[in-house]
């Protein structure tokens, strides 16, 4: 059973389609990686799935069951633009007040549990307005983990965090889907830290969705390319192009792209009497791939 199947899906405003007929499945446990330019209508679809809007047409089902029906609807947590908190109340009466909308028993433990989940079990007493942009954001991821959702929705919840924030939240992504068997629907324009969690993309264009696939299956999509620097980057250059059809300079690199093996690249440099410095096997990442999609007019073919 999978955690979301959306099957023609439209929502317009004022004449224009927000989204566009969007068919798009999420394997339950994944975390699946929403991927698209702004105004591709990543937004608004997480806001149809959660039942915020009212779409024009389609069908959203949520673990078999139709997105409206009330007992589904209490599987789904969300943090969507901001985290409704009160600026100044302190993370444990932003949470209490949550509990108590949610009718939560135990709220002191399930409080304690999500505070932990989050890294924050010591930062119960501080004040919302005092916490950082991380902080924050860990709030709210805890504020939708209240109640123990199967179903976790976060739009860009890693945008602006620095490098150990970024860490941190990915840490906690993963926590949540292999030690509490939650899926994660995850928005973000940050593609080189989405590519270290995902399991699963969607990539939106103009309210279409024009490429869904697994991690398994973009790496397999993915061209491989053998990075070489050598002393004399512009006669190593003028060789590569003279066997190889795609060769760049990417860098320090040259990038010679579509060969599996760098021994085959040392092998006609040292044979051409160019010393090397560095060769390395790498693979297109998700970002190269979406830009590439992008390019191509959201073609996946």
């Amino acid at each position: 059973m999978n955690a979301i199947e959306i099957r023609d899906l439209s929502k317009s405003f004022r004449g224009m389609y927000a989204v566009d007929h969007l068919n798009m499945t999420v394997p339950r446990g994944a975390i699946y990686g929403f991927i698209g330019e702004n105004g591709s209508g990543k937004s608004t679809t997480e806001k149809l799935i959660c039942g915020h809007l009212v779409p024009d047409g389609g069908s959203i089902r949520l673990f078999g069951r139709d997105y409206t029906d009330p007992g589904v609807r209490a599987r789904v947590g969300a943090l969507i633009e901001n985290t409704g908190c009160f600026p100044g109340s302190s993370v444990y009466q932003n949470l209490r007040m949550q509990t108590i909308n949610l009718g939560l028993e135990n709220p002191d433990a399930e409080i304690d549990r999500v505070l932990k989940i989050v890294r924050m079990e010591d930062s119960a007493h501080i004040k919302f307005k005092s916490c950082s942009l991380g902080m924050k954001q860990r709030i709210g991821i805890a504020m939708a983990i209240l109640g123990d959702p199967a179903l976790l929705i976060l739009d860009e919840p890693i945008n602006g965090l620095d490098t150990d924030g970024m860490r941190i939240m990915r840490e906690i992504l993963v926590d949540i889907t292999k030690n509490y068997g939650c899926t994660v629907l995850i928005s973000s324009h940050i593609l080189g830290e989405l590519e270290k969690i995902a399991t699963h993309y969607g990539i939106i264009r103009r309210g279409k969705l024009v490429a869904e696939l697994s991690a398994a299956e973009l790496e397999g999509r993915s061209r491989v390319f053998v990075s070489v620097k050598a002393r004399d980057m512009q006669r190593a250059h003028e060789a590569l192009r003279s066997k190889y059809p795609n060769v760049r300079v990417e860098g320090e690199y040259i990038r010679v792209c579509d060969v599996n093996e760098p021994e085959e690249i040392v092998d006609f440099l040292l044979r051409g009497g160019h010393a090397l410095y560095e060769v390395k096997k790498n693979r297109v990442g998700l970002e190269e791939y979406y830009v590439e999609l992008m390019s191509k007019g959201g073609s996946a073919k």
